[in-house]
């Protein structure tokens, strides 16, 4: 049978733009439709909406520049006030449709030129016309909180407190109104512009194995072949491959990190992370307790796991390359597309009828992408694109156990999107402290499953070994890689870091978490090069591990007594941004200021591992 890139070479050049499906050996798997967004790129409705939003951001800087205060001080406040906001909201929702249609038409192949100048210069109208929106924010934040307060007894401006609130915990890094155009404006030819190299650079990359070129996504694929010999192939040709680009990834680190230190060290904020922390609305201490919490956590969790998975493997070691790999003697399936649907579906339904319906919306109106192209961004993520419209999910699918769960993960942040985007562009987006919640709960439903209906004891320790795996992917390897940003913005304080000084930080993170038990060989050095987080979204990574050991704390409380849970579930996912995560997590008896709390989380790996090793003693 053809591999699914043989079916890729053949696809239609609209591919990911108006839906339908690509046969391969997985089945019919689905492309989404994103003319529900624009009818193409061409289109006079896209043409007219750019138009209309440059046009909207000029009219809204006329009427409001300057005068903000003064509505918030006259006769009727809440009324006045209320309405530029609804005015400002309403540009935002539009501005967000033309420029997630860009990306997501973008991301459906990054080496195409068509799509990349598309991209480009929607990305410069789209930042030239938000430039007049600046202003409002900066003006709100002005305003005495006295004023604020008495405004905002009143409806329509009483419905935009939590958002007003939680724009004035920016206002101690506020600049200039002209320095924060300066900086809107130039982020084009700035950040975004290296986020963009980087992007195309990893897209173009081709890896060589066994006499065939291949892409990023299928060559990471091999590295989760049943044969050892195959891992290895594919593990030096990432190798070498990302060797010969290191000069690039080098340029690009140095530069996106000084960038982040300028503008930093411009808005007074004084850890390497802050700016992060205060955009994901949590304290600097929390995270530190989380962190700390993990790395006492390694000798426990990932040490004591790769001790026991190279008994399995009957080495004294594991090779890096076998980090992930499926246990030996146990036979691999490949999953056929409407199984993983199907799995997904279902363990949805058994816990909530209503969150099963809203995912089986991304199937029936093809908002799902799950093709491997060549061209197309790796990996997997859900775009909740504006309130106005609905989310859309990329994935990469082949067929493997870990891209079922995949499905169930992507598809839980769909369905939190879609639960909170009620609340308006301005209120819907979740910090990124709690935006992996749904998606890590929905993968626990996912597996816990499975595991329910597997009674074959090889297939049980299989599942539960993958599972383990994948949280220590998601905590230790997380909390990991954090360590290593937070090493090279410091370094970076001190000048340009060399590719073998990058190389030397990932190493030591690396042998850190991973522990005695994990050989990384010549080559692993290299492996930080492809990490897009990194360069998109600097110390993004711990949210993983919070979202992770949330779940876990969570997913707990609903074992021992679920009577009340899912609508208090459903109650976090629909808040989006509207509450600190503090006052949501309380319904649920969780407070993440106590040092225990990570305990928690972290105690549901380690009695996962304990099974396993009962399970070894058994046999």
């Amino acid at each position: 049978m053809p591999s699914s890139l043989d079916f890729q070479n053949n696809l239609p050049m609209n591919h990911g733009l108006s839906g339908g499906a690509v046969q391969s050996e997985f089945g019919a798997l689905p492309e989404w439709n994103l003319t529900d967004l624009y009818p193409s790129m061409e289109s006079e409705a896209f043409k007219n909406d750019l138009a209309k939003a440059e046009g909207e951001c000029k009219a809204l800087a006329e009427a409001y520049r300057g005068k903000l205060d003064a509505l918030a001080r006259g006769d009727n406040p809440a009324e006045t006030l209320g309405a530029a906001i609804k005015r400002y909201e309403a540009v935002e929702d539009l501005l967000g449709r033309l420029m997630s249609f860009a990306g997501l038409i973008y991301a459906g192949d990054t080496t195409d030129p068509v799509r990349a100048k598309f991209y480009g210069d929607t990305q410069e109208r789209l930042t030239a016309a938000s430039s007049e929106l600046l202003f409002f924010g900066l003006e709100l934040n002005r305003i005495e909180d006295a004023v604020m307060d008495k405004a905002m007894g009143a409806e329509p401006l009483a419905h935009y407190r939590p958002w007003i609130e939680d724009l004035r915990k920016d206002k101690p890094y506020q600049l200039e109104d002209t320095i924060e155009k300066l900086f809107h404006e130039k982020s084009v030819t700035g950040r975004s512009a290296w986020n963009r190299l980087f992007d195309e650079t990893i897209a173009s990359l081709r890896f060589t194995v066994r006499g065939e070129e291949l892409a990023i996504e299928p060559t990471l694929n091999k590295m989760q072949d049943p044969d050892e010999s195959v891992r290895k192939d594919a593990s030096d040709a990432l190798a070498k491959t990302f060797k010969d680009n290191l000069r690039t990834f080098t340029l690009i680190t140095n530069t996106l990190a000084k960038d982040k230190e300028i503008s930093d060290r411009w808005r007074g904020f004084e850890d390497v992370a802050d700016s992060r922390h205060l955009a994901n609305r949590v304290e600097r201490e929390v995270v530190e307790a989380l962190v700390s919490a993990v790395r006492e956590a390694y000798p426990r969790l990932s040490h004591r796991y790769y001790t026991l998975k190279s008994k399995w493997f009957g080495k004294d070691k594991l090779d890096h390359w076998d980090r992930n790999a499926p246990l030996p003697k146990v036979e691999q399936r490949t999953i056929a597309w409407d199984e993983a649907k199907d799995t997904v579906l279902s363990a949805y339904s058994a816990f909530s009828p209503r969150m099963a319906d809203i995912a089986q919306r991304f199937f029936d109106e093809n908002w799902i992408d799950a093709p491997t192209r060549p061209g197309k961004a790796p990996g997997a993520f859900a775009h909740p694109t504006v309130p106005s419209a609905h989310p859309y999910v990329l994935l990469n699918y082949q067929g493997k156990p870990r891209d079922v769960m995949t499905l169930a993960h992507e598809l839980g942040h769909g369905v939190h999107q879609v639960l909170a985007a009620p609340n308006g562009a301005l209120m819907a987006p979740t910090p990124l402290t709690l935006a992996e919640t749904a998606s890590v709960f929905g993968e626990m439903l996912t597996f816990r499953r499975l595991l329910d209906q597997t009674k074959d004891k090889v297939q049980r320790k299989a599942m539960l070994a993958a599972k383990v795996e994948d949280m220590l992917n998601t905590v230790v390897r997380q909390i990991a890689f954090y360590s290593f940003e937070r090493k090279v913005h410091l370094e970076r304080r001190n000048g340009e870091l060399t590719a073998d000084k990058l190389c030397e930080l990932w190493m030591s993170v690396q042998d850190e978490s991973l522990g005695p038990s994990v050989r990384l060989g010549p080559g692993y050095e290299t492996f930080w090069s492809y990490i897009p987080h990194f360069i998109h979204s600097p110390f993004y990574v711990y949210a993983y591990a919070f979202g992770d050991c949330l779940v876990n704390s969570l997913y707990g409380i609903y074992e021992r007594s679920n009577e009340g849970f899912v609508d208090r579930y459903f109650a976090l996912l629909s808040a989006g941004g509207t509450k600190h995560y503090s006052e949501l997590l309380a319904p649920f008896g969780l407070n993440a200021r106590d040092p225990s709390f990570w305990q928690i989380g972290l105690s549901m790996i380690e009695r996962l591992i304990g099974e396993l090793e009962a399970m070894e003693k058994e046999a």
